[in-house]
């Protein structure tokens, strides 16, 4: 008997032999047959067979070549797989073609097929498992032993499986990956402990690099190189340092049943430096390493005797504004550095390179000084200002600080790269903050208002704006506050913008750009003339009086 594979059900934990025996009660009827071509239409042949009473359909494409050109004609014999069904039986060559090739297969197998490793390409799943394709037969895969885990990811794939049972009566093999894994584990662990034997050093060739490390290839035993099992340097990036093909010598440290794979080492080949590392060196030396790599973040540097440090891109320079290592260091460069930190536990050395430089602070407050003219590099555009870069040193240019006119801004005036020229208005020592002004540099508008008004001059002033503290106008385009107390006599609640106010000028400080007004003192100054006008009146009318009575 035939057993048709497509119809296999796997129930619970029955042994094989309850399978094949489940999988014949459901097999579609069908057996092998030698039977005549009768007839050939456009997609059918009518194949003529013993034990049925009507002819069985045969697809074309069946008994066709790769051009199409059939294979067998009318009144040909013909070996089929016949099926049948409720309406006319079907015919199979290629099915027929398959059951040979499986007799054939199990026969060639004979006994020692137990346990026998193979590779087999899943072609697609039924209820029971999966049906596999080895060497042109199809085998049987129950789910049970598949160790698959979502079934629609499993067709298409190859996988490596073990022959578990032969059915010689049935002409069926079924087969198990669960099987292969148990028999597999068996041999690793049999090479692991003889490639542990001799230290366990072994030559091994590199099959596959992955981020986390790289997999070795030793006499068909696979086994991972972990990242932090490179060197003694520390993590090591392998894709910079290896390719596949590479010839490796490593050291066999253990086998990993849960992963299923050796363990290996090429650091543990050599004495750990990091042994030795204290007693040559310590916090605060100065030492000439050789750049080896550069990230982002900062760059690893060579000490040799496979020691390797780390110089953060803040320890490059006193420059804030760095933005990559790649602006002061390339690989392959010698630089002095000073070593700041020594962790042989976690094996981590950190460098420093600016520490051995002049702090460019220290060095600007010794050669300027407060009200200096200096001309720098817009470095750095804000919100609120530009950072200028000033001899190896940034300064802050704040909006107030650039312009006079409070509506302009850096950003929108300036752009990075500009040379500008300003003047340094504060050298902030403890804090190494250095404060800039562009406007001082031009006349402010107080200045120019100076040259035509002066302090005590009775001014028309237009009102522009009413505040909390106070009211500002405008006295020939230059502003001016009156603060509350000046208001009086006027109401400032009936004060509105566009008024008309007669005012004097109390104070212009050229240097800020403020001038200030008052009403009150203008009513003052009133008062004091009229006063004064009387007071003149009653001399002369006085004096009149005396000389009429002389």
């Amino acid at each position: 008997m035939l057993v048709n594979l497509d119809n296999v059900v796997l129930e619970g934990e029955e042994d094989f032999a309850a399978m094949l025996e489940a999988s014949e009660r459901r097999v579609v009827s069908g057996a092998m047959q030698t039977g005549e071509i009768v007839a050939i239409n456009d997609e059918y042949a009518m194949v003529a067979v013993p034990n049925e009473k009507i002819e069985a359909s045969l697809r074309l494409s069946e008994i066709q070549d790769e051009n199409g050109k059939l294979l067998f004609n009318k009144g040909d014999k013909i070996e089929v797989f016949v099926t049948s069904g409720r309406g006319r039986p079907s015919a199979s060559y290629k099915k027929a073609l398959k059951m040979h090739k499986i007799v054939e297969k199990i026969a060639e197998l004979a006994d020692d097929y137990k346990d026998k490793v193979i590779e087999a390409k899943v072609i697609k799943k039924n209820k029971g498992g999966f049906i596999l394709e080895y060497d042109g037969v199809d085998v049987f895969m129950p789910r049970r032993d598949s160790a698959v885990r979502e079934d629609d990811k499993a067709i298409g794939k190859t996988y490596k499986v073990a022959i578990v049972n032969l059915d010689r009566e049935n002409n069926s093999i079924v087969v198990s990956r669960k099987r292969f894994f148990e028999l597999d584990d068996v041999n690793r662990q049999n090479m692991s402990s003889k490639l542990l034997e001799n230290d366990g050093v072994q030559n091994g060739v590199v099959a596959k690099i992955a981020p986390f490390g790289i997999f070795v290839d030793i006499g068909g035993i696979e086994g991972l190189v972990h990242y932090t099992e490179l060197s003694h340097k520390g993590p090591v990036n392998p894709a910079k340092n290896f390719k596949e093909g590479d010839a490796v010598v490593v050291k066999v440290l253990g086998y990993d049943e849960k992963k299923r794979r050796l363990s290996l080492s090429m650091k543990a080949l050599g004495d750990d430096p990091w042994k030795e590392i204290e007693k040559e060196l310590e916090v605060g030396y100065a030492i000439k390493v050789s750049v080896s790599n550069i990230e982002a973040y900062g760059a690893f540097v060579d000490l040799g005797n496979d020691i390797e440090g780390f110089l953060h891109i803040s320890e490059i320079s006193w420059d804030k504004n760095i933005k990559h290592p790649s602006q002061y260091l390339s690989v392959g460069q010698e630089i002095d550095v000073e070593i700041i930190e020594i962790d042989t536990e976690s094996k981590r050395l950190r460098v420093s390179l600016k520490r051995l430089l002049d702090k460019p602070f220290a060095k600007f407050a010794k050669t300027h000084q407060v009200g200096e003219i200096i001309k720098g590099k817009i470095a750095t555009l804000t919100d609120f200002g530009a950072f200028v870069k000033l001899d190896g040193v940034d300064g802050l240019l704040h909006n107030e600080d650039a312009f006079w006119d409070k509506e302009l801004k850096c950003k929108n005036e300036f752009k990075v790269g500009d040379e500008i020229e300003v003047k340094i208005i504060k050298i902030d020592k403890e804090n190494e903050r250095i404060s800039l002004s562009k406007k001082l540099l031009d006349h402010s508008p107080a200045k120019e208002f100076a040259k035509t008004h002066k302090v005590d001059n009775v001014v028309n002033a237009k009102v522009i704006d009413v505040k909390d503290f106070g009211v500002f106008v405008k006295i020939d385009e230059m502003e001016a506050l009156i603060r509350n107390d000046d208001i009086y006599p006027l109401k400032k609640d009936e004060i509105v913008s566009g008024q008309e106010i007669e005012c004097v000028i109390t104070h212009i400080d050229e240097e800020n750009n403020k001038v200030r007004a008052s009403v009150k003192r203008l009513e003052r100054q009133k008062e004091k003339e009229t006063l004064k006008a009387f007071n003149a009146e009653e001399k002369i009318t006085l004096g009149d009086k005396l000389k009429n009575r002389l």
